[in-house]
């Protein structure tokens, strides 16, 4: 269908103790390092080419995944001796991207997203981009302010917006991002040499450039962020008891 990078060079501070002589993709879940999740997803709709950029405890990540051969993906790796951020890190990876979309997924995201139906949508809508949202819930403490139109067109993106600026965006402000985005290979010109963040920086300057990125409700799929303590126990009780069964996951 098209290639993915999954991102897998954030330390995990927020994982203590358990990220302490482990790298937070490989943490495990039912006995599942948390990074063969996402590769399982890619697999499952279709997705062989799999970039996976590294920092923190990069040989114990390839020692645990290794090439991908056993799960039926290609996986290649990066290494950054200093993180490069969400965006920045896709520079080591141009030269394989080629000239099709291809999808950027968090490594701590643990979700049974239809990737399948977020890539012909993301081709429907023909914009440069297209990020999977939520609905924002009740009490949420807000890390990105996002605005759409009717046409679920962005017309804002604030990353860790201040108190004042959520209260006077709240009737319209009603979406998180959930860090899954469909691009196209033009999004690479915007993205500058060394550090940069999606989210702070590509996503707000592209659409003040009036490029037109889009959203993807993802609402009716499973996804818990994992990057705290108490995320992935949630996360970890609620696929370990059984409750939640992810769709990729029910033949294995």
């Amino acid at each position: 269908m098209t290639k993915a990078i999954i991102l897998c060079a954030g330390e995990g501070t927020r994982l203590l103790p358990l990220t302490k002589d482990t790298p937070k993709p490989v943490i495990p879940i039912d006995n599942i390092p948390l990074l063969e999740y996402n590769i399982r997803l890619c697999k499952f709709h279709g997705i062989k080419d799999i970039f996976i950029n590294t920092s923190y405890l990069p040989e114990k990540i390839k020692d645990c995944i290794g090439d991908g051969g056993h799960l039926g993906v290609n996986i290649t790796y990066s290494y950054e001796s200093q993180p490069l951020g969400t965006s920045g890190a896709l520079n080591n990876f141009k030269q394989f991207l080629g000239g099709e979309p291809f999808v950027v997924i968090y490594g701590d995201n643990l979700t049974d997203i239809d990737l399948e139906k977020m890539f012909k949508y993301h081709k429907a809508k023909g914009g440069i981009a297209t990020i999977a949202l939520r609905k924002k819930p009740r009490n949420y403490k807000t890390q990105s302010l996002i605005i759409t139109d009717e046409d679920s067109k962005l017309k804002e993106f604030i990353e860790k917006p201040s108190d004042d600026l959520v209260m006077k965006k709240s009737l319209e402000f009603k979406l998180i991002n959930s860090g899954i985005y469909f691009c196209d290979p033009r999004i690479l010109n915007y993205i500058p040499k060394g550090f940069s963040d999606f989210a702070y920086d590509i996503f707000p300057n592209i659409i003040n450039k009036k490029e037109k990125v889009y959203g993807f409700l993802m609402d009716d799929y499973y996804f818990r962020e994992v990057g705290k303590i108490e995320k992935y126990n949630i996360a970890k009780d609620e696929i370990e008891s059984g409750k939640i069964k992810l769709n990729f996951m029910k033949n294995e």
